[in-house]
């Protein structure tokens, strides 16, 4: 696909479902026309609210044929030092989405998210909605 990947951030799952929508449904056209990513931490964040079994098995199917981002020495490198800056400047960010960040970044993607977090970290491409 022509197109920069998805990394589908956790917040885009949960308030699709906070506000009665499937998130899967929710990403199937964006699907069609793009690669969309996961990442361990996205993963376990979305995985750790889902109360039912079967819906979280779902999710496990749905996750496992996306391109997975993995989290090794390298990424976990650019992470300590993404989080050093941002800190020395006064800007302190959950771990979690600075590793979701460098995630993205690892592969060139887009981060579908409405966790304004992802705005303040130089590098990361973030939008609300894939058109």
């Amino acid at each position: 696909m022509a197109a920069n990947p998805v990394l589908v951030d956790s917040s885009f799952y949960i308030r699709a479902a906070r506000d009665g929508y499937d998130p899967l449904l929710r990403l199937a056209p964006i699907t069609a026309v793009r690669d969309v990513a996961i990442c361990g931490v996205i993963r376990c964040e979305v995985g750790r609210g889902v109360k039912v079994q079967k819906v979280l098995d779902r999710y496990n199917a749905f996750w496992n044929v996306m391109i997975n981002v993995p989290t090794d020495n390298r990424l976990w490198d650019h992470v300590g030092k993404m989080i050093w800056q941002l800190d020395r400047q006064g800007i302190v960010l959950p771990l979690t989405d600075v590793v979701i960040a460098c995630c993205a970044m690892r592969i060139g993607a887009v981060v579908l998210t409405h966790d304004d977090h992802f705005y303040q970290i130089p590098g990361v491409r973030a939008t609300d909605r894939i058109d």
